[in-house]
């Protein structure tokens, strides 16, 4: 069973939320000190852009990451090797640099890894008080959450079963379904996954075991969607598989209660601009999330995937893969994240 998210974690303290905006004068002010000598057609079109991405009147804005930690772990017990010292250092850095203000976790240790984790970047300037932490049929290796905002239910999948050849398997890091809240008036869910990985098992086929994991977790999806079909639902995690994969085409689904893919990308990675569709057929960019030693390879297998209630919200311009200067001393993989605005009334 996932460990409770205990009492004395779940406490407020105090933030205001959301970025500053600027009054409606200052605005102006800046904007005039900005753009002075420009001619008119420049200076509208340049107005035209900043109104674009301002933020609504009575919205704010957050931001949502997933990060695989690779083995944070601190018990020797574990048959996992310890994370060391230097590598989770980094982890705290790459948090630090996104500003998260929830992030789900995959690989995390013990809730004492989290802790640890969790008060790291609390000393450093980011305080995400409210945290979950699910335990599956991997007892190494868990799911984690941390966030600004509070968990309001939790839903854990830590049983979840199917068939492969006859034989009944358990998905091995369980999913978790979260509710979150960001203000009195906006609320979304979170389903966080880390799918089977590419190593291979003598007890089944790995990219079977990963299809079938992947096809109970959009039941999950489809419950959620059943229930309420404009659900603010984001779907996050390491699903081990790329884009055109039969696990992907699962997971995304079709019709009107298919996902979409934010499709992170590097901030500069390949084009000028910021990300305004999941389309991968933009502009080249740098989407790459994993390193695969095995095969020297790169790799995009860490999503953030929307339902259509949550599109109209998302900000592509605040949706990207961190490039970070040894980003592989933290982990083999990379943290990707995406901002959205809430309406606060």
């Amino acid at each position: 069973m996932g460990t409770p998210i205990t009492p004395t974690l779940q406490h407020s303290v105090g933030f205001s939320g959301g970025g500053a905006r600027l009054p409606a004068a200052g605005a102006r002010g800046m904007l005039a000190g900005s753009f002075a000598g420009m001619n008119t057609n420049c200076l509208w079109l340049v107005l035209a852009v900043w109104l674009a991405h301002a933020a609504p009147a009575g919205a704010q804005l957050f931001r949502v990451a997933t990060f695989n930690v690779e083995n944070y772990v601190e018990d020797p017990a574990s048959r996992r090797p310890l994370k060391p010292a230097a590598a989770r250092a980094k982890v705290c850095e790459s948090i630090l640099a996104l500003k998260p203000d929830v992030i789900a976790l995959e690989e995390m240790g013990s809730t004492n890894a989290l802790m640890e984790l969790q008060g790291a970047l609390k000393k450093s300037g980011l305080d995400l008080p409210f945290w979950d932490h699910i335990t599956g049929y991997d007892t190494n290796i868990h799911l984690a959450l941390l966030s600004r905002f509070p968990i309001v239910a939790r839903h854990p999948h830590t049983n979840e079963t199917y068939l492969l050849g006859a034989r009944r398997f358990t998905v091995s890091r369980g999913f978790m379904e979260d509710e979150i809240k960001v203000n009195t008036n906006y609320k979304f869910t979170l389903v966080a996954a880390h799918l089977k990985s590419k190593v291979a098992s003598e007890v089944a086929d790995e990219q079977e075991w990963r299809e079938e994991e992947a096809a109970v977790l959009r039941r999950i999806i489809d419950a959620r969607l059943a229930a309420d079909p404009e659900e603010r639902l984001i779907v996050l995690g390491d699903f081990n598989d790329t884009q055109d994969s039969r696990t992907m085409k699962s997971i995304l689904g079709r019709g009107k209660t298919a996902l979409f893919d934010t499709r992170p990308a590097e901030r500069g990675g390949g084009s000028a601009g910021p990300q305004t569709t999941g389309d991968p057929a933009q502009p080249r960019r740098t989407t790459w999330t994993d390193f695969y030693a095995k095969e020297d390879s790169f790799s995009r297998i860490d999503y953030i995937l929307i339902s259509h209630g949550l599109q109209k919200d998302w900000r592509g311009e605040e949706t990207y893969v961190l490039n970070l200067p040894d980003w592989g001393v933290a982990s083999d993989h990379r943290p990707l994240v995406a901002g959205f605005m809430a309406a606060v009334k």
